[in-house]
């Protein structure tokens, strides 16, 4: 590994007062706002799109096959890279590379939105496709402008708290567009629902005007990374457009992949590992969650109550506890802690599994389990922040990201045969054991790549 440290004084040396303050950053205030653009495009296309088209009479059929339109934000990493490096006409000389893309993007989920709004889809389901998949990548694009943004606006102390304040932002952007839009749609109906929430879309719009881009240099490791792109298309035969888009694949697409190793070296399988396997406790146990409160005997409204609302409360305390942390205490301590924290809460359902349907039981569960959650989320979004070269942002972290949720998802198709086979009690405990390669993991990142010592190439020091 090389080039990856950097002299810092001691992440826990901060005082309190200090790791209260990063909430008062200009920057953090405004990831507030840029998350609630994040989140809200979200359940439009998913949860409440399905909603509506179900109430005006839409065949389930049609509905299964619209819902594929939410995959979008599965392969954004496939044009990442064009994020990364493609300028947009006018808006990236006015506005600079990511408020440019972020402003394209809200535009785009902004008109999506109203013409789904004015669209019938008993008269023409086709346009209201149409528009679906537009608003699904327009609201993938935004969130790999936002992710960039996000890292390279800040020092890497920050990033905890910037991740808090997204969170914070995006949940509530997911009350506006799910309970929000059902309760305009009801006092109202499907238009006014869909027109309030492209307008709402402003909220994004006027921050990124606000907003000022980051200010990134790129370093002399990645300078000589991309002359030697410079030098071999030099010993090619390639001229003209053939030349241009050779250049623009080796610096956009196998750039950031040759970066990352040629910082990492075989450190970088480590660290691949640990990124798959931090939240795949958590993913595992959550596709099961509502169907063992049902199993276990409470009711919807037991479950919207404390697993949703209280759930949501308990999942932004965490976050922004989790800002906190960071700041005072460094990344790696919080990530041991919160690796650890997640198959020990899970193990809380196994108690509750015994317990019954006591509303008790399921309040802390809910508590422990969620407060667990929200810190992981600031802890880990910090963690991959400080992974990327600010050369190549928006794909490194768009291919973290995906990392991230793969593995979880894929095993998460098979926990309904594990629980019919070996009950809740022994499934919870199966789901806390999964979690235990992260824990080891990270303690060995420890030693090979500290990542309070990872050095961001163009982000060495604080704004």
């Amino acid at each position: 590994m090389t080039e990856t440290t950097e002299p810092t004084s001691a992440p826990g040396r901060r005082g309190w007062g200090a790791a209260f303050a990063v909430y008062g950053h200009p920057r953090v205030i405004g990831m507030l706002f840029l998350g609630f653009s994040a989140g809200l495009p979200l359940l439009l296309v998913g949860g409440t799109f399905t909603a509506w088209l179900r109430d005006l009479g839409v065949e389930l059929a049609a509905i299964g096959f619209l819902s594929w339109v939410g995959m979008a934000h599965s392969i954004k990493v496939f044009w990442a890279p064009v994020v990364d490096r493609m300028a947009l006409p006018l808006l990236t000389r006015w506005f600079g590379r990511r408020r440019a893309w972020m402003l394209f993007a809200q535009g785009v989920i902004a008109l999506a939105l109203a013409g789904i709004a004015f669209t019938d889809p008993r008269e023409h389901l086709w346009l209201v496709a149409v528009w679906a998949i537009l608003a699904a990548f327009g609201s993938a694009t935004q969130d790999i402008a936002i992710d960039a943004y996000r890292i390279e606006a800040v020092s890497r102390d920050r990033q905890g708290a910037m991740a808090a304040t997204y969170v914070f932002g995006y949940r509530v952007a997911l009350l506006a567009a799910g309970a929000g839009a059902l309760h305009l749609a009801a006092a109202g109906d499907w238009s006014l629902a869909y027109g309030t929430m492209a307008a709402l879309m402003a909220v994004g719009i006027v921050t990124t005007l606000i907003i000022r881009e980051p200010e990134v240099e790129v370093d002399r490791q990645t300078r000589r990374l991309e002359q030697r792109v410079v030098d071999y298309l030099d010993r090619t035969a390639h001229r003209g457009w053939r030349r241009d888009l050779t250049a623009w694949f080796l610096g956009a697409v196998v750039g950031p992949f040759a970066d990352f190793w040629q910082r990492f070296g075989l450190v970088a399988i480590v660290i691949l590992l640990f990124i798959a396997t931090f939240r795949i406790s958590d993913i595992f146990m959550g596709v099961m969650a509502n169907p063992f409160y049902l199993d276990l005997g409470f009711s919807k409204t037991e479950i919207a109550n404390v697993a949703a609302a209280f759930g949501l409360a308990m999942t932004l305390t965490g976050a922004a506890v989790g800002g906190l942390l960071v700041m005072r205490f460094g990344i790696l301590r919080m990530l041991i802690a919160t690796a650890i924290l997640a198959p020990l809460t899970n193990l809380t359902f196994s108690w509750l599994a015994t317990l019954g349907p006591q509303t008790y039981g399921l309040v802390l569960a809910i508590m422990a389990d969620n407060i667990s959650g929200g810190l992981a989320i600031s802890v880990f979004i910090a963690y991959l922040s400080s992974l990327t070269n600010t050369a190549y942002t928006a794909t490194q972290y768009a291919l973290f990201s995906s990392i991230m949720t793969l593995p979880g998802q894929f095993l998460g198709g098979f926990t309904g045969l594990l629980a019919e086979h070996i009950g809740w009690f022994w499934f919870f405990i199966s789901s806390a054991v999964i979690g235990l390669p992260a824990i080891l993991l990270a303690v060995l990142l420890g030693r090979l790549a500290h990542p309070d010592r990872i050095r961001r190439p163009g982000r060495d020091s604080p704004v």
